[in-house]
């Protein structure tokens, strides 16, 4: 896709300095604040982006950032293509998701192999007859090598990225699981066109939060599986933020 004449393009700011090729985009405010103070980053400067926050952690090659949190695959663009503009290089998106596949349930870790569109943002920026994008396979390695070696289960394959949470019809959910969709999620789509659009290398790791595959809708918000499994996931980013392995290489 070509890059068109626009008219807006992403920019620093004035106030925006160089925040290191790191980046975390934390969905959930609980998830977000977490890692914060895992991180030790709650006590660094920290600048408000948009109705986010940006927080940066680390010094030199090692620099970091954590970005969230935010809903939705336009408000998530926003933020990625700001961050790109700031230095970002390495993304990933942690965020929750929704089972369509009765292999996963409530608390189960889902790491995507890739998305399938159902969004408005990606068409934006990626060839109008694709319908799938992909995240960056060493990115996706790294997440799984971190998994396996702290003997935590997740699951990997294709997702559903859709605007519209309150119209995952059963006529939908139905077409994407015959497509393989495993889950569906409303970001990783915009957020994986956005990285080959700008060339930067871009992940996703997911956590089950709710199971749509029988019918009906069954909410595990509460299940302590749920919770267990975003904590563990935090405590990985943690690790690997911290020994400067976001991303294997």
């Amino acid at each position: 896709m070509k890059n068109l004449d626009v008219l807006i393009t992403p920019f620093a700011g004035n106030r925006g300095r160089p925040i290191g090729k790191r980046c975390v985009m934390v969905a959930n405010p609980a998830d977000f604040n977490l890692l914060c103070r895992l991180t030790q980053t709650t006590g660094a400067g920290s600048t408000r982006l948009m109705m986010s926050r940006l927080f940066q952690g680390g010094k030199g090659n090692g620099r970091f950032s954590l970005l969230g949190p935010f809903v939705g695959a336009p408000y998530a663009v926003i933020l990625q293509e700001t961050a790109i503009a700031q230095g970002a290089r390495e993304i990933v998106l942690f965020g929750w998701c929704g089972a369509v596949s009765s292999d996963v349930h409530v608390g189960d870790i889902v790491i995507p192999s890739s998305a399938l569109i159902d969004d408005g943002t990606s068409r934006n920026y990626i060839n109008e007859e694709t319908d799938e994008v992909f995240p960056s396979a060493a990115v996706q390695q790294g997440l799984k090598d971190a998994l396996i070696k702290r003997k935590i289960i997740f699951h990997e394959g294709r997702i559903w990225s859709t605007d519209a949470v309150f119209r995952e019809t059963h006529e939908k959910i139905q077409f994407y699981n015959k497509r393989g969709a495993i889950a569906v999620e409303m970001e990783a789509a915009a957020v994986f066109s956005v990285g080959g659009f700008r060339g930067v290398e871009v992940g996703c790791i997911l956590v089950a939060s709710d199971e749509l595959f029988s019918g009906k809708w069954v909410r595990g918000f509460s299940n302590p599986a749920f919770i267990q499994s975003r904590r563990a996931v935090c405590k990985m980013f943690r690790d690997l933020i911290l020994q400067k392995e976001l991303v294997s290489s």
